[in-house]
C-alpha cells in the first residue's frame, strides 16, 4: 500500500522515525535523508511498516529509498502519474529503476554518487536564459 503524508501529520514519525539518521541507509544511498517541513513523503508500506519511500518538494524528487526494486518501481509510477518532476539530483544506487520507469537519466558531472532524473524539463524563465 501506498501513502503519502507530510511531516505534520500524527503517524508520520511512526513510520519515518527509523530512517532519519540511519547510517546503514547514508551507506547504501550516500545519502542523508532529512524531515524538512516542504517536503510531501511518498511511502511503500508492508505490514504497516515504510519499506520504501520518496520524498518530493515543488516537484523535485529530494530523497529516495528502497528494500526491494518493486516497491520503488510502484512508487515512482505513482509519482509519475500525479507530478511532473524537474531535475533532481538523486543517489545513482537505483539508476535502473529510474530508467525503468521511464524518468529520463543523466549523469551527474559534479557528484560522483547521484545522477540527475526528471520527466519534464525544467522550465527556464524569462530573462534567465544566460544564468
Amino acid at each position: 500500500m501506498i501513502i503519502k503524508i507530510t511531516n505534520k501529520e500524527d503517524n508520520f514519525y511512526q513510520y519515518m522515525g527509523k530512517f532519519f539518521g540511519s547510517r546503514l541507509i547514508q551507506k547504501q544511498t550516500n545519502d542523508r535523508i532529512y524531515d524538512d517541513d516542504n517536503k510531501e513523503w511518498y511511502i511503500y508500506l508492508e505490514d504497516k511498516r515504510a519499506v520504501a519511500f520518496v520524498s518530493i518538494s515543488k516537484n523535485v524528487i529530494k530523497n529516495v529509498y528502497t528494500t526491494k526494486g518493486i516497491y520503488l518501481e510502484e512508487l515512482l509510477k505513482k509519482i509519475k502519474k500525479e507530478k511532473n518532476i524537474i531535475y533532481s539530483i538523486v543517489t545513482n544506487y537505483y539508476t535502473e529503476i529510474y530508467e525503468k520507469c521511464g524518468f529520463k537519466v543523466k549523469d551527474n558531472q559534479d557528484y560522483k554518487n547521484f545522477v540527475t532524473i526528471y520527466t519534464q524539463k525544467e522550465e527556464i524563465k524569462r530573462g534567465d536564459e544566460n544564468k
